[in-house]
């Protein structure tokens, strides 16, 4: 095979990975779309020959590229950093495979081992200052969610799984059919039908035989149109706060139990010790006390100041000599009490809301661009966070917009007694892109995952409702204001995901450490016998 081939090949899969995501790509390519690649690795382990990592790359770069672009909208340096550190990921958990195989099955055999590596991979990028999970594989299927319904037991990865797994098949028989082997090919043949209609079959069974515990409430949902751009930080905040309680008003009736605004709509500098002083806490109290019932959650920027004696962490800021304070991007939950209950977002944007520590990565600290309110690292919880109604008692899950893309995040708060999710985003910043479109289907897999419906509200296209089969029952236009209302369902059922977590991913990354340690022993005894 000629270099020119292997090249085709790459790009091939780089191309078939990004004409299967969503939102108006063919799912069903995903299917196939690593099967290009499995016939460069399985050449070049064969033949000797090197550039397995180049290759690879080329292949994760395109996907990146194609699907991952409009990241540029807001932010250049960090469209490039993303899409040249996720592609360079990729391609080393894919090289390290390849060189596995090789080392224990003189490549022969052994595909099977990039399904563990691969799935320990993306929990690990799900964990750490880099993380960026927003191309998960399993991710593929959010625009398909009648296929996955048993994501209530494996999680976002068990598609990951999936994908890896019928590539492999598809690849099995294609190369027992390239070598006449009739019985491989039957056999082969027969497993991937089952690994691809056995799941499916299963899942199509379960979406229409699912039913919803009746616990009604009712939901308005705002959607104020803001140009992040030219308004959100220029119009004053008094401004901003009328016009979302202006649409939020044509809505709300006295039976409404919430009423949802997106991130940062709060654009006041709210300090945490001094709540009460802030006009915009008084004025959305002032319109909670026309409908007693209401509850309101709402997006803010707000601050704390550190005391002398704290021990201060990366996201400290200095004010000036001896004084510091931690910035935050923050949920609000208020009703008609006194109190005001308050999450602040614990799962940061790379490079605009968190910068890593790293020393290499610092000087990209001075382009981090506001998407929050606030430009730089922000200070996070490192627990969870739910709100609580005092009256009811029904708990809700806030999540502030990267939140929603981290599944195993969302469970601690549903293990913490949730009993419906709220996502708030501000997905203006990437403009008329697939972006936003994908992060709203993201909240499909979250309800799904949970058995938990979902209300988003976003400050532009698209806010909408979602229920626990992953059906979207209203969604808005995007680039247009909006108020809409429904009626969703509480549950307090525990799926298997929630309860057990990414138990796919614990059982891979073991799985992958001992693969590891064996191919490494082994390639090592093999190096040793060449010398003798």
């Amino acid at each position: 095979m000629k270099r020119i081939h292997l090249l085709l090949l790459s790009l091939l899969s780089g191309l078939l990975l990004a004409a299967a995501w969503p939102v108006h790509g063919f799912t069903p390519l995903i299917f196939v779309a690593l099967v290009p690649l499995f016939f460069v690795q399985q050449f070049l382990g064969d033949t000797g020959r090197k550039g397995m990592f180049w290759l690879a790359w080329l292949a994760f770069f395109v996907w990146n590229v194609l699907t991952t672009w409009w990241i540029w909208n807001s932010t250049a340096s960090g469209a490039v950093t993303a899409i040249l550190l996720n592609s360079l990921f990729m391609a080393i958990v894919f090289q390290v495979f390849h060189i596995s195989k090789k080392w224990l099955f003189n490549n022969k055999r052994g595909f099977g081992i990039l399904i563990f590596y691969w799935i320990s991979w993306e929990y690990f990028h799900m964990n750490w200052q880099l993380a960026w999970p927003w191309l998960t594989l399993g991710n593929v299927f959010a625009s398909q969610h009648t296929w996955i319904q048993w994501y209530e037991y494996t999680g976002v990865l068990g598609g990951s799984f999936w994908v890896i797994l019928v590539n492999i098949l598809v690849y099995n028989v294609i190369r027992n059919i390239l070598s006449k082997e009739k019985t491989r090919i039957i056999i082969n043949t027969i497993l991937l039908l089952l690994m691809i209609f056995v799941p499916l079959s299963f899942s199509l069974y379960r979406h229409a035989h699912y039913h919803e515990t009746k616990q009604p409430v009712s939901v308005v949902v705002v959607q104020p149109n803001i140009d992040p751009y030219t308004e959100e930080f220029s119009l004053p905040p008094a401004e901003i706060l009328r016009k979302n309680l202006k649409l939020a008003a044509e809505k709300v009736t006295d039976s409404t139990d919430y009423v949802i605004f997106p991130e940062s709509t709060i654009q006041e500098n709210i300090w945490e010790g001094s709540l009460r002083q802030s006009q915009s806490i008084r004025t959305l109290q002032k319109f909670i006390r026309l409908h007693p019932k209401l509850s309101v959650v709402i997006g803010a920027s707000t601050f704390r100041w550190l005391r002398p004696d704290e021990k201060r962490t990366p996201a400290a800021r200095l004010y000036r000599k001896g004084m510091y304070y931690y910035a935050y991007n923050t949920a609000f939950y208020l009703d008609d009490s006194p109190y005001v209950q308050v999450h602040h977002k614990s799962k940061l944007v790379p490079g605009v809301e968190e910068m890593p520590s790293w020393f290499f990565l610092k000087p990209l600290e001075k382009y981090a661009i506001n998407l929050g309110g606030i430009v730089g690292t922000l200070k996070k919880d490192n627990h969870t966070t739910v709100f609580t109604d005092a009256k009811t008692g029904v708990i809700v899950a806030p999540l502030i917009c990267y939140e929603s893309v981290y599944g195993d995040f969302v469970n601690k708060t549903i293990r913490a007694g949730a009993e419906l999710i709220i996502v708030i985003t501000n997905d203006g910043w990437w403009g008329n892109t697939p972006g936003y479109r994908q992060h709203f289907l993201f909240s499909v897999l979250r309800a799904i995952e949970t058995r938990r419906d979902v209300a988003q509200s976003a400050t532009t296209g698209i806010s909408g409702f979602i229920n626990q089969k992953g059906d979207i029952l209203q969604q808005t236009a995007y680039w247009k204001p909006a108020v809409i209302s429904g009626q969703l369902n509480l549950n307090t059922r525990l799926t298997y995901y929630v309860k057990n977590g990414d138990q796919l991913a614990r059982v891979s990354a073991y799985i992958s450490v001992l693969i590891l340690l064996v191919s490494v022993v082994q390639g090592f005894l093999k190096k040793q016998n060449s010398l003798f």
